[in-house]
């Protein structure tokens, strides 16, 4: 099954609260695809993060997808008010999800594209019997809660897998990375099979965001030349 485009999505969790909207109208002049939008309960990860009026605000500023990344025991209970607030991608954790057909289901009845996030430790062939139902597979690179952490080098071994995964059933999900990627490992996460590159300190941390932005899109494309 042939690759999809790669697509570049700044999580806003690294970016200036003080100057969101700034923030946001950098991305909407940048080469950026998407608003990765992490949301924390300081239940299922150690740390807490910002909500749905947040997400709302950033609704209005751009036009670009909102993809929002739950990091949230009980998402079923929220997958609505995400959808209000303005979400084109909900992404759940398997980890969270007991019943997790049932959250893709509802997902996807609210009309936005379901994705589903597997933690470091979380095996890709769990996903055997659902993958043909996603949009997304989110793999965390770095174990979920904050960020500026070090990218997990078994990480390129399971983009693999869960490319094989998707093309042995003939699914359409893209692949998505986040935690620790940056312009120097960006082509290699795309040969190893991913589409969709989450960078947050990388991006809000440099000088120039958005030539960044620009340096990351051009060595995730050149990464998809060498395949």
């Amino acid at each position: 099954m042939e690759q999809k485009p790669v697509l570049i999505a700044p999580s806003l969790l690294a970016s200036d609260f003080l100057k969101l909207g700034e923030e946001a109208a950098m991305l909407n002049r940048s080469e950026a695809d998407w608003f990765h939008l992490d949301v924390m309960d300081g239940r299922f990860v150690p740390n807490i993060s910002f909500g749905l009026p947040v997400i709302a605000a950033i609704r209005k500023a751009t036009q670009k997808t909102c993809d929002v990344h739950l990091m949230i025991e009980e998402p079923g209970k929220y997958a609505e008010d995400f959808q209000k607030a303005g979400a084109d991608m909900l992404t759940v954790h398997y980890e969270a999800c007991p019943h997790l057909h049932r959250n893709i289901q509802q997902i996807k009845k609210l009309g936005m594209k379901a994705g589903v996030a597997l933690n470091p430790h979380t095996p890709v062939s769990l996903l055997e019997n659902i993958i043909r139902d996603l949009d997304l597979v989110l793999i965390m690179s770095v174990n979920p809660g904050f960020g500026g952490q070090s990218f997990i080098e078994q990480t390129y071994h399971k983009i693999a897998q869960t490319r094989q995964l998707i093309n042995d059933n003939n699914a359409h999900a893209l692949i998505e990375v986040d935690g620790g990627i940056n312009a120097a490992n960006a082509g290699q996460l795309i040969q190893a099979g991913a589409n969709v590159l989450v960078a947050g300190s990388a991006v809000f941390a440099s000088p120039n965001p958005e030539e960044t932005i620009r340096e990351l899109k051009a060595a995730a494309v050149a990464g998809l030349g060498k395949m």
